[in-house]
């Protein structure tokens, strides 16, 4: 330890306005993830845990952060800050039936370290790829502006995690909206082995602040009263205005990016340097030099904590492993809500489906006053297709927000709206541009409810399809791509009717949707649509015609390709199946079908390869193979990307071709 006297040379501390006893407090806060650090490193080389990322050094950052907030405030956290939940009170046996990936942990087994949330302490934890974490916080600060509740939202980033685009699109988004969100950069030297001076330009990350039109800071991460007095001082100014802010803290990571990788790469003489700088030795030093403590209080306090460690680690070490229930798995992908079904009224008009799409937005909008649409455009220009024109006006600015053109942290946003009580839906502007907000869909809303049991309660709408001359980057069917990930309900309706009764039922369903809308079928296609409220359910497909000799399975545009063969060839016999929604999948029906007539085509508009009907095949040759009377045939678009010309566009789709192949399997 560095003596005393060289100690109060190296760091200042301000006591202004600071009680005895909530230095003391500090104090033991900042003491108590230092020790279960130390603790977590011995178990660590024992195999008692897999992994870990230590915090040791940067403790200050995070302790001052929780202790200036109220609890009902949410903290976004990241690997190295265990001070935010156990200054939250986090229960450590549970924490440690966390780390040791047991029944009772935040995650029960399915995931590890800090990767959860908590809304009873207003924590929601990180996911591996850093960015989507910032995005998060911003939906939950909207939702916190909407309350007008005053209340304050701080998400942390790493030094190495600024580089990443979901950096610059939350910060821009927060400082459009004016959010009340605090962004903590903890400035700590290195991203894994790469230095500082491989991962940005900026002399410090407070420089940032005038590019986004927001107020900046920099401070010492390693200086308690500093850290606790700015946030303190920061929730004040933010309550009087909401707006946002970046305020960098400068630390040093103490030990390897996870101890596996080591401190080889990191010069000696900077350890060194940094370790005169440690946030508890300067702290205890200047409570001592204030005769707030003495020797013998620092050595009752860590007895006290480390009796409390060690008790809660002995608890959970007792704990048996996890029985895994296959069952319970598989339920636990989606939250299970038992939805109202709503029956569609009897009083009805001609509607086209882009209007049917515009009645359900609109109905939802009056039923839920927590419901918010976000999306490029959708405002005083009502989206490029006009789905929410006049939308502005009726339900005024704060619920129908146009946002920059961010995919990424709007999907994110979105998952934070959905942890302070709101729901979304968000207007992807093409279906294509969703590979921009791609992370966020497949590796947090995904994953959020199996995870740690938290809904999120967004609707994701998709205009997609081709046949409109739009070439590559506006006509891909990308459904698959959503189809394959575990977590994600995928709608795909195929008439007016059903996209309103489906999107209801999205809209109230507190799982993420991916809702899919054929945006050539907007203006070409009419029907009967009910003039209520009401609601269809996820997961029934629809049987629209019966017949003997072949089962066509398909969905969306397929389905309009299918009734046009079958009307003009009456003499086929078929079942048409339209699935309407692809997860869940109404297996039943499938299998239905195939068992009666032996014989089953599967029409899409997507690529053949890897076209979600290969899945289908897959799951049809499983499980009725001994009723097939002929190998499964796929029908869909070629494996090229969409040409733009009339003629080549033609060419691409299976329209042209499913008749043919359709004949030729009940020839077979």
């Amino acid at each position: 330890m560095v003596l005393l006297n060289q100690i109060l040379l190296l760091m200042k501390f301000n006591r202004k306005d600071i009680t005895d006893s909530k230095l003391l407090e500090l104090y033991k806060q900042l003491l108590t993830p230092r020790l279960v650090e130390e603790k977590m490193l011995i178990l660590l080389r024992q195999g008692k845990i897999s992994k870990w990322f230590s915090g040791i050094g940067q403790e200050a950052i995070s302790v001052g952060v929780a202790s200036a907030l109220e609890k009902d405030e949410y903290i976004l956290p990241m690997h190295r800050n265990l001070g935010v939940f156990t200054t939250r009170g986090v229960s450590l046996y549970r924490l440690f039936l966390q780390f040791q990936g047991k029944e009772g942990g935040f995650t029960n087994g399915r995931d590890r370290s800090f990767h959860f949330g908590t809304k009873e302490q207003h924590i929601v934890g990180m996911i591996s790829h850093l960015g989507p974490q910032l995005g998060v916080a911003d939906g939950i600060s909207l939702g916190n502006k909407l309350k007008n509740n005053n209340n304050l939202t701080v998400v942390f980033s790493g030094d190495g995690g600024t580089s990443e685009g979901d950096f610059h699109e939350a910060l821009n988004v927060a400082s459009v909206w004016d959010l009340p969100v605090i962004f903590i950069i903890e400035n700590n030297g290195y991203g894994l082995s790469t230095p500082s001076s491989q991962q940005f330009r900026c002399e410090k990350f407070s420089d940032k602040g005038v590019g986004y039109g927001m107020d900046a800071y920099t401070i010492d991460g390693n200086n308690i009263l500093e850290v606790y007095k700015a946030i303190s001082e920061l929730k004040k100014e933010i309550s009087r205005k909401s707006k946002p802010v970046i305020l960098e803290c400068v630390t040093f990571r103490m030990r390897g990016h996870e101890e596996a990788s080591g401190t080889k790469y990191i010069p000696s003489e900077l350890m060194e340097d940094w370790a005169k700088k440690d946030p508890i030795d300067n702290y205890e030093a200047f409570l001592l030099d204030q005769k707030i403590i003495i020797q013998e209080d620092i050595e009752l306090i860590r007895k006290e904590i480390k009796e409390e460690i060690n008790s809660a680690w002995s608890k959970a070490d007792n704990q048996p492993r996890i029985t895994p229930n296959y069952e319970r798995e598989v339920k636990d992908i989606f939250r299970q809500d038992s939805l109202e079904i709503i029956k569609p009224s009897d009083s009805v008009k001609e509607k086209r489906f882009v209007d049917a799409i515009t009645d359900a937005l609109r109905q939802s909008m009056k039923k839920h006053d927590n419901l918010i649409l976000m999306g490029q455009d959708i405002a005083e220009y009502g989206g490029v297709f006009k789905v929410t024109d006049g939308f502005l006006k009726e339900f005024g600015p704060e619920r129908v927000r146009n946002t920059p053109i961010c995919e990424s942290i709007i999907v994110s946003a979105g998952l934070g709206l959905s942890i302070n009580g709101y729901k979304s839906v968000i207007e992807m502007q093409f279906a294509d541009f969703v590979s921009s907000g791609f992370n966020p869909i497949i590796n947090n809303l995904a994953k959020t409810h199996y995870r740690w049991g938290e809904n999120a309660d967004v609707v994701i709408r998709m205009p997609t399809g081709a046949g409109v001359g739009a070439g590559p980057f506006h006509s891909q069917s990308n459904e698959a791509w959503f189809t394959h990930t575990p977590g994600l309900k995928v709608v795909y309706p195929t008439f007016p009717n059903d996209a309103k009764g489906l999107l209801i039922s999205s809209i109230n369903d507190p799982n993420p949707v991916m809702f899919f809308e054929h945006k050539a079928l907007y203006r070409s296609l009419s029907g009967e649509v009910s003039d209520n409220y009401f609601t269809l359910e996820i997961g029934k497909a629809n049987l629209l015609k019966e017949g003997e000799d072949v089962s066509i399975i398909t969905y969306g545009m397929g389905v309009h390709w299918a009734l046009e063969v079958l009307n003009d060839n009456l003499e086929i016999s078929a079942d048409l199946i339209d699935l309407r929604t692809l997860i869940p999948l109404d297996k039943e029906m499938i299998f239905d079908s195939v068992i009666k007539t032996g014989k089953v085509i599967i029409l899409h508009e997507d690529c053949i390869t890897g076209g979600f009907g290969a899945d289908l095949a897959a799951i049809i040759a499983d499980e009725c193979f001994e009723y097939l009377d002929a190998p499964v045939k796929r029908s869909a678009s070629m494996d090229t990307p969409i040409p733009f010309s009339y003629e080549l566009e033609n060419q691409f789709l299976a329209k042209d071709r499913f008749k043919d192949q359709l004949l030729d399997l009940l020839r077979y």
